[in-house]
This record gives structure tokens, C-alpha cells and sequence, in this order.
């Protein structure tokens, strides 16, 4: 299992070259899907007890994640778990509440961190220094292990809710858009799971209410 070369890390670089101690990674899973809240993890790793294997968690298998995560909780300094939920989603807008889950993750490490290393090209609201990596969660062990974290959790909640809403078959495709969703989408209607404001959701909804109103 590759992983990522902490010498030649950015994120580590950046922050030793800051004077950081405690630099918190952050990433996100879940802002493409269909249904579901969007979830996000903060973690300041350990330099004294350091995880091999950090990587990306798309480039990751399940079993290696699952591993992985629980390697994590269990020697980083600390972790945070954040989350935003559909409602949430529908009102904002996704890249508004992805900041917003990534925002509580932060608030969960409750002042561990002095800087923060954030996935992508979107600074966060926050008065820590902080630096924004395009592809971080593939080049900076802090993000990579976010990554991995964020995606386990929201990973387990969508089997919890396959368990709510049978037919939709959330356990293996995780709220995402494939052709089997789309088909019991088509088939069986939008779930309060379902994000309004993303289509086909928002599409099918329309067309159920104008079939309503027909005479």
C-alpha cells in the first residue's frame, strides 16, 4: 500500500516553516451524493507515533480505510467528526455547508490545533493560520488521514439509514448517483434523505407535485 512521503509533505513544510505544532487537516466526504449529509474530520496527527499508509481515501479499499481510521482515533493527537445535513444542504447550498461540517469538525478538536490545512482551494472562516491544498487529501498525511475519517464515518452512517429506508440500496452505493439509485429514485420517490436541491431529486419532485394538481 503506497502512502504519502512525509519529507516531502507541503503541509507539514508549510506548517513547521509557521513555527505550528499542532496543525489540524481537514477534508470532507460526501459533496457529490444525492442524499445524505455531507460530513467532514479535522485531525492533528502525532509526529511521535506516525501512521504509514495516510493516502487519499478514494485510492484507499474499504478494509484499508476501516484499518486506517482505527489507527487514527487511536494515536492522533486529536480528531474531530463534523457534519452537515440535508436541511441544511437545501438552504446553504453545498460548498456553504461542506464549510459548515468542516467548520464543526474543527470545533470538535475544542482548541487542540494552532493552523490548519485544509482540502481544496476554499479558506474557512477561522482566525488559525491556515493553508489551502488543491488535491491535499493526496499530498499532506493531516488531510489524508481527514479524509479517511470523514468518509469511514459518513460511510457508516448511510448503512445505519439503508437500515430507515430500505429499496434504495444506500449500503452499497452511499447516497451516490448510479443507475440503480436513479432507478429506485424513479421507482419509489424521494426519500426526506433526498437533496432537494440537487437533480434528478429536484426534477421529480417537481413533476410529482404537478401530477398532484392534474385533474
Amino acid at each position: 500500500m503506497r502512502g504519502i512521503d512525509v519529507a516531502a509533505d507541503p503541509g507539514l513544510r508549510w506548517a513547521a516553516a509557521h513555527g505550528l505544532q499542532r496543525v489540524a487537516g481537514i477534508d470532507e466526504a460526501g459533496r457529490g451524493p444525492l442524499a445524505g449529509p455531507v460530513y467532514a474530520a479535522a485531525v492533528v496527527l502525532d509526529p511521535q507515533q506516525p501512521i504509514a499508509g495516510l493516502d487519499d481515501s478514494k485510492r484507499l479499499t474499504a478494509r484499508q480505510r476501516e484499518r486506517l481510521a482505527a489507527q487514527i482515533r487511536a494515536q492522533a493527537l486529536a480528531w474531530g467528526i463534523g457534519c452537515a445535513e440535508v436541511e441544511e444542504i437545501d438552504r446553504l447550498n453545498i460548498l456553504a455547508a461542506t464549510k459548515l461540517a468542516m467548520l464543526r469538525a474543527v470545533e470538535a478538536l475544542v482548541g487542540a490545533c494552532d493552523g490548519v490545512l485544509v482540502d481544496g482551494n476554499q479558506p474557512l472562516s477561522l482566525s488559525l493560520p491556515q493553508l489551502t491544498l488543491v488535491g491535499g487529501d493526496g499530498l499532506s498525511a493531516p488531510i489524508a488521514a481527514a479524509s479517511i475519517l470523514a468518509k469511514t464515518a459518513r460511510d457508516a452512517h448511510m448503512l445505519t439509514l439503508d437500515q430507515q429506508y430500505p429499496g434504495y440500496g444506500f449500503a452499497r452505493h452511499k447516497g451516490y448517483g448510479t443507475a440503480a439509485h436513479l432507478a429506485a429514485l424513479r421507482q419509489l420517490g424521494p426519500t426526506p434523505l433526498h437533496r432537494r436541491s440537487f437533480e434528478p431529486v429536484r426534477t421529480l419532485l417537481a413533476d410529482a407535485a404537478t401530477a398532484e394538481v392534474v385533474p
